[in-house]
């Protein structure tokens, strides 16, 4: 994705936390609920028995040997990842709030947007 090797992880750590903060923003926004789930092992365990499955990762189809399951590995890690979220989905407290006109402010970055780098600079004339 990013082709500057030794800025890569940094840039796209900044990208995702930025992504994911947007969604739980329209999240609030919408009433919708915002589920992160830790992607480790979903596409090991079998989505159908609940089983590990060891692969490669050459390996793009998901064939478990405890229950026959058979399927594409990326939609395998889809449906777990989509059970981790269920069962986070059914943890949370009831009777969340909707947000309010008023609260977008707040939840946007605390009602301040981060200033780029030029206009972080002192702008001060330079003197001769």
């Amino acid at each position: 994705m990013v082709k500057n090797h030794h800025l890569a992880k940094s840039i796209s750590d900044a990208s995702w936390t930025l992504f994911r903060q947007w969604l739980e923003y329209f999240g609030k926004v919408f009433d919708v609920p915002v589920i992160a789930v830790a992607p480790h092992y979903t596409s090991q365990d079998c989505s159908n028995c609940g089983q590990e499955v060891k692969k490669a990762l050459s390996t793009r189809t998901h064939k478990c040997p405890h229950c026959g399951y058979l399927d594409d590995r990326d939609i395998n890690a889809a449906i777990n990842i989509l059970m981790k979220a269920l069962q986070g989905l059914a943890q949370l407290p009831r009777g969340t709030r909707k947000v309010t006109p008023g609260d977008e402010m707040t939840l946007c970055l605390d009602g301040e947007t981060q200033k780029s780098k030029v206009a972080r600079r002192a702008k001060n004339p330079r003197q001769r």
